[in-house]
């Protein structure tokens, strides 16, 4: 696959907290190489609250945020997607529109931390746990070696880091509480 810069697309079923978190972590741990999108098939129409904070936490912008429809970037004039990522087992299991450019997919299932009940402390422990775990997997899919891969071991790959557990390859960053 070229180098270059490469649009990576996260899905989820409300688009409202995992693939936000996505968005916004491949735009910091590519380093200029990657632009995040994300999007819901069933969008919550608002960001979650959690996910914002963590965000804030851990010093990422969250101006522009916002839960949006899958079909937008399947309309002509969307921007061509490199990678469509689905974050959850919902949206991985529904009908995809059909994206322009083949981009490469894979599924990249983590747990919904806006199902989590209870008080405030073990919520944003589910929403720190996702984070964590998102930027584990990114941070390992942005350092591939892209150049020297093809497409069907650059697919082996995608689909190799959807597998990792955050205890099979902790990141060296921990999110912030």
């Amino acid at each position: 696959m070229a180098e270059g810069v490469y649009n990576v697309l996260f899905l989820c079923t409300g688009n409202s907290a995992r693939s936000i978190l996505a968005e916004r972590l491949i735009e910091r741990w590519g380093g200029g190489r990657f632009r995040g999108f994300s999007a819901g098939s069933h969008p919550k129409g608002e960001v979650h609250p959690l996910a914002i904070e963590i965000l804030r936490r851990n010093n990422y912008l969250t101006d522009g945020l916002r839960s949006k429809d899958w079909a937008e970037f399947a309309e002509p004039g969307a921007p061509e997607m490199d990678f469509v990522f689905t974050v959850c087992d919902r949206a991985a299991a529904e009908v995809c529109p059909v994206w322009p450019g083949q981009p490469m997919t894979a599924h990249w299932g983590v747990a919904d931390p806006a199902a989590v009940v209870g008080d405030e402390v073990n919520r944003m422990m589910a929403f720190r746990r996702a984070f964590a775990e998102l930027q584990n997997r990114i941070s390992i899919f942005v350092n591939l070696p892209f150049g020297s891969l093809d497409r069907l071991k650059l697919q082996k790959r995608l689909d190799e880091i959807g597998q990792i557990q955050l205890e099979d390859h902790p990141t060296d960053a921990p999110a912030a509480v």
